[in-house]
């Protein structure tokens, strides 16, 4: 066995791994990385990156050009093959970090087995991500069914695609594949996009719906039957869908199976691996960051860990994860983004404290011109400081970033109502909504009136 020994340890070459090596190669760590698959994860080669180019050609047939299904994805892989170099082992040996093409195991708390090779880390990341989910619906491994990681290698357009799971990946998949022409029905157990809030995922839903897609809520898949062309999901409540292909979209699990954390001391939930404020684990010498550990999966999210970790494990300074500013969105049109709390969640936690600013886009003159008046902006506020904020609509993904900022740094109300828009920008909607705050205090106070009425009368 060869012997290595390094500063930091990073196990897994999805985003967040990739942020921590290169940051900490680039700051002088001894710096090993192991990836035991493809470079750039789940993001790059099945995950974010792919959807939105599938939804992008989806987009460009909705609007009337042509586009054939095969196209798209050959556009899809043509996207991935453009941003692999920047993820790739060539790049990351040339930032000087020590890249191994294979997986890792724990033998001890600081020492990784990968292939004939030992590493022993003075800090260890581990960033290893997350897989498609599959529940065992009976039935399910008697037909053809595909996940997030198999979907953009089909060159063959479904003739009716189910759906199960109607989360982002299931809508986004919906919408893309219906642009493409074809038939499509989503079934999900309980409520589509059940984690966003109600009214906006209500725009989204109406407007899939009017597209021509099948969306079946309260339908729980408890039978798989069929065969490849001719696939039937039953639902408990005995609903029956049939459809061509089968897309399983309903949740991740973590990938630790291969770990060995047992031999290292690190203790595991349900959710994933238990880390602290700080991201360490129960071995304190290891860190878990991006979906692996449990929290909010989201790309965005690995990278602002990966930056709490590099601060604590490079530097030893003080360093904890808060999670009250990160944003996120699902790309359908009209898209979908929150930042912070949902109005659900801000009436229960501030109660009688909490007020709802809200601005439609029907209100937007942009919005308006371009025909794009579906949606709302809706901010959450207690004692002048916005907690939270829901945008449903156009670019609502673009538009959630001012928000994030807000949260991000504490800022007032007042600071958003103060910025100056171009007119007519559809990114005026989030100075409406914030004056939407401030009018019934300006407009509706006897107060401001008053003491309007006493100015203009000793004014010269």
């Amino acid at each position: 066995m060869e012997q290595i020994k390094t500063d930091l340890l990073v196990i897994g070459g999805g985003s967040g791994g990739l942020s921590v090596a290169a940051g900490a190669a680039q700051m002088g760590a001894d710096v090993t990385l192991l990836e035991g698959h493809k470079m750039g994860g789940d993001c790059l080669n099945y995950g974010c990156v792919p959807s939105k180019a599938l939804l992008a050609m989806a987009k460009r047939a909705h609007e009337g050009s042509t586009v054939k299904f095969v196209a798209a994805k050959e556009h899809v892989a043509r996207v991935i093959a453009t941003i692999a170099p920047h993820d790739s082992v060539e790049r990351f040996e040339g930032l000087g970090v020590r890249v191994i093409s294979n997986y890792g195991t724990f033998l001890s708390p600081t020492e990784v087995q990968a292939g004939d090779r030992v590493i022993t880390a003075r800090r260890i990341v581990i960033a290893t991500g997350s897989s498609p989910l599959v529940p065992p619906i009976p039935g399910i491994d008697s037909v053809p069914y595909d996940t997030n990681e198999t979907i953009f290698e089909q060159r063959e357009a479904p003739g009716h695609l189910l759906i199960i799971g109607g989360g982002p990946i299931g809508m986004e998949m919906a919408q893309a594949h219906r642009r493409l022409g074809c038939e499509v029905t989503v079934i999900e157990g309980e409520k589509v996009l059940g984690k966003d809030d109600p009214d906006a995922a209500a725009v989204v839903i109406e407007a899939l719906r009017a597209e021509g897609i099948e969306i079946a809520e309260d339908a729980l898949a408890a039978e798989i039957r069929g065969q490849p062309g001719a696939i039937d999901v039953t639902a408990k409540d005995g609903r029956v869908f049939a459809g061509t292909h089968l897309l399983v979209a309903v949740g991740r699990k973590p990938n630790i199976e291969r770990l060995n954390l047992d031999a290292a001391g690190i203790e595991t939930t349900r959710a994933g691996i238990k880390v602290d404020a700080s991201l360490k684990t129960s071995n304190r010498r290891v860190y878990a960051i991006g979906d692996v550990n449990g929290g909010l999966q989201f790309t965005h999210v690995a990278g602002y860990q990966a930056g709490i970790v590099i601060r604590s494990a490079l530097f030893g300074l003080p360093a904890k994860v808060r999670t009250d500013h990160i944003p996120w969105a699902t790309y359908t049109d009209p898209e979908l983004a929150q930042v912070g709390l949902t109005d659900g969640q801000a009436r229960e936690r501030h109660g009688a404290k909490l007020e709802v600013a809200r601005f439609d886009y029907a209100g937007s003159d942009r919005a308006i011109a371009e025909g794009r008046t579906a949606g709302f902006v809706k901010v959450m506020v207690v004692k002048g400081r916005p907690v939270g904020a829901t945008i449903v609509g156009h670019q609502a993904g673009e538009h959630i970033n001012l928000w994030a900022l807000a949260l991000a740094n504490r800022l007032k109300m007042s600071a958003v109502a103060g910025m100056v828009s171009p007119y007519p920008s559809l990114g005026e909607v989030n100075k409406r909504a914030a004056g939407a705050y401030f009018s019934p205090r300006l407009f509706d106070s006897k107060g401001v009136k008053r003491v309007v009425g006493l100015v203009q009368r000793w004014l010269p």
